[in-house]
């Protein structure tokens, strides 16, 4: 494949909004960047309704909890030779590891290529788009805010849109990539990697980050629409700490961190990974359709329409990730259970 069919720039890095495909020269249209991973893989660790991959997800072990919020791993094989174009979007860092598939991601410093390798993810400010071929293959752990921080000495504020290889971080990365191996099963793997930092927290004597910024996450999942005047009493501080902790450990304001949870959860309610008892909320946190549609442009850069045609598989899976552990701090489901948008994958098999 030529370079320029994936050769992409970002422009203004500050305000990743306008992603630009540099590959026109191929003469092939836009929409080819959506090929869909629907009818391609065979998910050994979930799927969707309508067969797209899922992952495998759940709370961090207990050891490690106070830094991880979430530990996810995906598997999901080729059925053909296809390189896939999708789109990542992530409201917490991320710790990954991916073998055996080829992934070219956007950040804001261009594309990244990776391979066989372990690295750190900031959070998203917007979409970003990812190119991967050879299957999904990634194991991962969602760390809370203010977590890159203290675990790796990496400032979370510079790392959003952008990804930063573990052994620039200080840690050998064979400590992580190795301990993948043929034999073991997903669950397995993902349980390796648990023990690795868990050990490795244990060993430096780390610190958990500061719970205020997991205060701020917390009340982007309940309402982003509160004042942050009255979060911000109820939380014994001022606007000012608030605004000053989010920089820190977001690399976004405030009033941005409740912007973006408004926009995923509709997304991964058009993806079919959210509760749909919820949609009226969803829709009510905006002040008409008219609004809804052009945050969500300004976000995805499409209208909400035109992202349910083209969603990316590997963005659903991540949104339903992400929909999982919202509703599981929420206390709206328990750990373990059946979430809502399985339960009616479920009566149809059994039918």
């Amino acid at each position: 494949m030529p370079a320029t069919e994936f050769a992409f720039k970002v422009t203004n890095c500050r305000n990743l909004g306008r992603i630009e495909n540099m590959g026109r020269e191929t003469g092939k249209p836009d929409n080819k960047q959506s090929v869909t991973a629907r009818t391609t893989f065979r998910s050994a660790t979930g799927s969707t309704q309508d067969g797209g991959p899922l992952a495998l997800n759940r709370p961090a072990q207990d050891q490690i909890r106070p830094w991880v919020s979430r530990a996810m791993v995906a598997y999901a094989y080729e059925r053909e030779n296809q390189t896939i174009y999708g789109q990542l979007c992530n409201d917490s860092a991320y710790l990954r590891c991916a073998v055996g598939v080829d992934w070219t991601a956007g950040t804001a410093d261009g594309p990244m290529a990776l391979r066989d390798e372990t690295f750190l993810c900031g959070q998203h400010s917007s979409v970003m788009p990812l190119r991967y071929s050879g299957g999904i293959k990634v194991a991962g752990l969602m760390l809370k805010p203010g977590a890159l921080r203290a675990l790796f000495g990496v400032d979370d504020a510079s790392m959003t849109d952008r990804i930063m290889r573990i052994a620039d971080a200080g840690v050998p990365d064979k400590e992580v990539t190795g301990l993948f191996n043929l034999e073991l099963e997903p669950a397995e793997w993902l349980a390796a990697i648990e023990g690795w930092l868990a050990e490795y927290v244990t060993r430096r004597g780390i610190e958990p980050p500061e719970p205020l910024a997991q205060a701020i996450e917390l009340q982007a999942f309940a309402d982003p629409n509160r004042l942050m005047s009255d979060f911000a009493e109820e939380q014994g501080v001022s606007t000012r700490t608030v605004e000053r902790v989010a920089k820190r450990d977001f690399g976004l304001t405030p009033k941005q961190i409740m912007r973006r949870a408004r926009i995923l959860d509709v997304a991964a309610q058009l993806c079919g990974v959210a509760d749909e008892a919820e949609e009226e909320e969803f829709l009510l946190r905006f002040f008409d359709q008219a609004h809804q549609i052009r945050e969500f442009h300004t976000f995805f850069k499409v209208t909400p329409g035109e992202f349910q045609a083209k969603r990316s598989d590997l963005l659903t899976l991540s949104l339903e990730v992400r929909q999982a552990r919202r509703l599981e701090l929420l206390n709206r489901i328990r750990p373990g259970a059946v979430r809502p948008w399985m339960q009616r994958t479920l009566m149809d098999a059994a039918e």
